[in-house]
């Protein structure tokens, strides 16, 4: 079991832990839900029938773990869905101040207009890929496309993404500086 353990935290230890700390935002957060799951992994690897891959086993614990993190917090609903609906709550010690909150959001908008520019098959993807978390596999089927075709139309996408919103930045910069300097 020692072995299998350790072969299990070498393969995957970094992307469970950047799955986590995606989900959690705080490094030390991630760090010790990483600890959880492999507590769990440990408690329950003698009842894995095999009917899916180690990793996607693992994944799935990961993921059950940062569930029952956010449910034991107030407002979990709102830390997982808060990037897609507005956030209605009140403002309490443990959740982001207003101005946080609204930065989010602009960068969220900001996000999906930059998402709105890319032709539809990446925006396909970027939504299959992202948004619903599909797999290569999963989204090529979902298209009736070959794997292939969605790696490199993934890669051109996100190429875009990245150029259109450095773009946005940079016009949103300029005219901030242009308000400025008129005051």
């Amino acid at each position: 079991m020692d072995s299998v353990f350790e072969q299990l935290y070498e393969k995957y230890h970094q992307a469970v832990f950047q799955f986590l700390f995606y989900m959690v935002k705080s490094r030390e957060q991630a760090e010790d839900l990483m600890q959880e799951v492999y507590i769990r992994v440990f408690k329950s690897y003698r009842q894995f029938e095999g009917k899916s891959s180690e990793k996607t086993w693992l994944f799935s614990i990961a993921k059950n773990v940062a569930i029952d993190h956010f449910r034991k917090q107030q407002g979990w609903k709102q830390r997982i869905f808060g990037k897609v609906e507005i956030i209605s709550a009140q403002v309490q010690d443990c959740r982001p101040l207003p101005e946080e909150i609204a930065l989010q959001k602009e960068e969220i908008r900001m996000m999906y207009k930059c998402i709105d520019l890319c032709t539809i098959d990446q925006r396909m993807v970027i939504l299959f890929r992202y948004i619903h978390e599909l797999s290569i596999s999963e989204t090529a089927q979902a298209l009736g496309w070959t794997e292939s075709k969605v790696k490199t139309v993934q890669h051109r996408a996100l190429k875009s993404l990245k150029k259109y919103m450095e773009e946005m930045i940079e016009k949103e910069v300029m005219s901030g500086e242009k308000i400025s300097a008129k005051r």
